[in-house]
């Protein structure tokens, strides 16, 4: 039995440029991520029967890899030769579509635990890159890079999305008090709405191409997303001084940005919520993933208010750390 443990993330500067309509454009996309304590569980076991059984929020009896209906289980199975005799099973800590990276830590983790099963581990970087793959190139979907890369690799980290389709990767390199800190006084609420991210980053990486969602010139999608990358490079900047008053307003600046290129109904909403935040004393806040829902992410040193006013809006409060150790193995035998 294999069972393996895969972090969730938080993005924190520079969301959105990790999306190949934008960075083979503009050259490249940056971004730093936050792998947390919540996690996707990846169980894969020997089936005495010859078929393969598969249970994540449905079951599924198949006689063979082909056949399997979850499109990242079947091409997982089909990546790593895994086609008979075979039980997989997945939990989480958080349910999907809520803005936290689930489908890439999904198929990180499952790619991971197929490979340790079948006796062929590979490293945490070509992990991503194959579950990248498998949702971008064999499945089409209408998503970044930085889900599967944090996934996999975890920790407090910084990433180059190149033009060519490669991706960099670096630790930010901050001190312990300020890390203390990081930790401490960011907070994750949920919000109650859950949507696919899928469809929010396909109408997203429509306006990319072909002109912003109101309609203007394809100029100002792409200013929008110079200026969001550009706040993921003045993110990185502010943690490795230790200026978290400023990480703080850079969340904000990161979300009035977002909202600025989906101003739709749910999103109003969402930046009601997070104005909310802000009068109660949050230094900053945006929303974490692709938009219309999930969670919300607020810095601030001041923390009882906020979470009073959160509760009385009827949010529910997320506790959680940074994970610093990506997708790992916790029973090989």
């Amino acid at each position: 039995m294999i069972i393996t443990r895969t972090p969730l993330r938080i993005s924190l500067g520079g969301g959105g440029t990790d999306l190949p309509p934008y960075y083979e454009g503009a050259g490249h996309g940056f971004l730093i991520a936050a792998a947390i304590t919540k996690y996707v569980f990846i169980a894969v076991n020997r089936n005495f029967d010859d078929d393969i059984l598969l249970k994540y929020s449905e079951i599924e009896r198949v006689a063979d890899a082909e056949s399997v209906s979850h499109p990242l289980l079947r091409e997982c199975l089909r990546a790593t030769g895994t086609t008979h005799g075979l039980e997989v099973s997945s939990m989480a800590d958080i349910p999907a579509g809520t803005g936290l990276g689930s489908s890439g830590a999904f198929t990180v983790g499952a790619l991971h635990a197929l490979r340790m099963y079948c006796h062929a581990p590979t490293d945490r970087a070509e992990l991503a890159r194959e579950a990248c793959s498998i949702e971008i190139e064999r499945l089409g979907e209408p998503v970044g890079k930085q889900d599967q890369y944090i996934a996999a690799i975890g920790g407090l980290t910084s990433f180059t999305f190149h033009s060519d389709g490669t991706v960099d990767w670096e630790r930010l390199e901050i001190d312990d008090a300020t890390r203390s800190q990081l930790e401490d006084n960011l907070l994750l609420f949920y919000t109650g709405i859950r949507r696919s991210a899928s469809s929010v980053l396909e109408h997203e990486g429509t306006g990319i191409r072909e002109g912003s969602s109101n309609g203007g010139d394809r100029s100002g999608v792409a200013d929008n997303l110079d200026r969001t990358r550009a706040i993921g490079y003045e993110t990185r900047d502010a943690l490795a001084e230790g200026d978290l008053a400023g990480f703080g307003e850079l969340l904000s600046r990161q979300w009035k940005l977002k909202y600025e290129r989906q101003p739709d109904v749910v999103n109003r909403q969402i930046d009601d919520l997070i104005g909310r935040g802000l009068a109660a004393g949050a230094l900053g806040g945006k929303l974490v993933g692709a938009g219309g829902g999930g969670f919300l992410l607020f810095f601030a040193d001041e923390k009882v208010k906020l979470r009073r006013e959160m509760v009385e809006l009827g949010l529910e409060e997320v506790r959680f750390g940074i994970d610093y150790e990506g997708t790992t193995t916790l029973v090989a035998r």
